[in-house]
């Protein structure tokens, strides 16, 4: 993830106007139908086709419009028995330290290998120089662009959503609100992305603050921690949220069928713990809220237990939480350069090291973040996955395909059966119908 300042996100008040319905449809394959107004870098074909209306610029223009332009209604209408089964990814280019042709190349393996339809947005002359350096030009019509005038930096931080309101991960929030993708992608800064989307999506019914999600390698199967920096200093009902948020996930993800959530805190015991985390406890514990589906809780979780894997999902505010992740992943790169230097030191280490490659590559492989795609902002009205500042091509497909997946598996509508809300219930403003 990107440079963040958790002073950006936790005074910001909640955005409470979400949107009444799950976003995150397109049209099923094999219609041709393509997102309005991307330009076009196709060639030709029936799915390639752009509309004869349709230009970068028209859908630039629609993607960066102040957020009420398009009526809540507008996205509720459309069904989400209406997301395709290869939904529409909308990749923020321009986000990263190795932007744009490390996301390019990424997005563009994505699309090869797996078959997930990517929309880069960025300024569209340099990305289709990076597509022309990957030959896949204009000629070869394999990704599309949707034009992009300004780009956050990976220094600048919440404040920043509002002063570049037609940046590339702006329009592609709004390719999201629109309906024309289906989950946005971006390594962009943490706290820009953070803040970018909850202006352009809003939080759905009933959520006071998204969380972020990222997943721990765990034995034998993996953890999810929530919150890992969205929202510094949340209140304990926020954590009962997180709660449900994480375990949505969990179970899309993960496959487990009933996740067993920890509250992380310095001990075991159920008095232990600041004002803040006895009380969040006592929520955790209590019968859920407003016919919210019932919580497994299983108490606290101390620091030491976190790759333990005791819980599915471990909640924490955002402070605490992005404090242990950046923890666990300096204690894994020391752990793992320890260990590479002393199976290579001696030759009978190295030797030793042969007999048994077959469990180092797996171990490897486990604590490749790369792998994991990266985390992923819950709680909003689209899909938002936040890859690595430092990500390559690599783990950009691999963040591409989750945000496939999540969308396949309409996560968006998972949190809102959890929650027990409909739309247009409970501490949200007026609508017209």
């Amino acid at each position: 993830m990107g440079t963040f300042s958790l002073e950006d996100t936790q005074h910001e008040d909640s955005s409470p106007a979400a949107s009444t319905g799950d976003p995150l449809s397109t049209e099923p394959d094999g219609q041709g139908r393509r997102p309005a107004g991307t330009e076009r870098i196709a060639g030709p074909g029936p799915e390639r086709d752009a509309p004869p209306a349709a230009t970068g610029a028209a859908v630039a223009a629609r993607a960066a419009s102040a957020v009420g332009a398009r009526p809540a209604s507008a996205v509720a209408a459309r069904p989400a028995s209406a997301v395709a089964a290869r939904p529409w990814i909308a990749v923020d280019a321009m986000g990263g330290d190795h932007a744009p042709d490390e996301i390019v190349a990424g997005a563009l393996a994505a699309q090869r290998e797996h078959g997930v339809r990517v929309l880069l947005t960025g300024p569209a002359p340099r990305l289709q120089q990076a597509l022309a350096a990957l030959g896949a030009g204009a000629e070869s019509g394999e990704l599309r662009v949707v034009p992009a005038e300004d780009n956050l930096g990976m220094d600048e931080g919440a404040l920043a959503s509002l002063r570049r309101p037609r940046s590339s991960v702006a329009v592609a929030c709004q390719l999201v609100r629109q309906g024309d993708a289906a989950a946005v992608v971006s390594a962009g800064s943490t706290g820009g992305i953070v803040a970018t989307a909850r202006l352009r999506l809003r939080s759905l019914p009933g959520v006071l603050r998204p969380g972020l999600a990222v997943v721990l390698p765990t034995r034998p199967g993996r953890t999810v921690l929530i919150d890992a920096g969205a929202t510094a200093d949340p209140k304990p009902e926020m954590l009962v949220q997180f709660g449900q948020l994480g375990v949505a996930y969990a179970q899309l993800t993960l496959g487990v069928p009933a996740p067993r959530v920890g509250l992380l805190t310095i001990g075991a015991e159920p008095g232990k713990g600041n004002k803040f985390t006895r009380r969040a406890h006592e929520l955790l514990a209590a019968d859920p809220p407003r016919g919210a589906l019932p919580l497994s809780f299983a108490g606290n979780v101390e620091g030491g237990d976190l790759l333990a894997g005791e819980v599915d999902v471990i909640v924490t505010d955002g402070f605490t939480g992005n404090v242990a992740l950046k923890t666990l992943e300096g204690s894994i790169r020391f752990a793992s350069a320890e260990l590479r230097a002393a199976v290579t030191g001696t030759r009978a280490a190295r030797v030793g090291a042969y007999l048994q490659r077959k469990p180092l590559r797996e171990l490897a492989a486990r604590l490749d973040a790369e792998s994991y795609g990266g985390a992923v902002l819950l709680g909003l009205g689209g899909t938002v996955v936040i890859a690595h500042g430092a990500s390559t091509a690599r783990a950009v497909t691999s963040a591409c395909l989750l945000a496939a997946d999540l969308a396949r598996g309409q996560i968006t509508e998972k949190i809102t059966q959890r929650l027990g809300e409909r739309p247009g219930r409970g501490g949200h403003f007026l609508r017209r119908p």
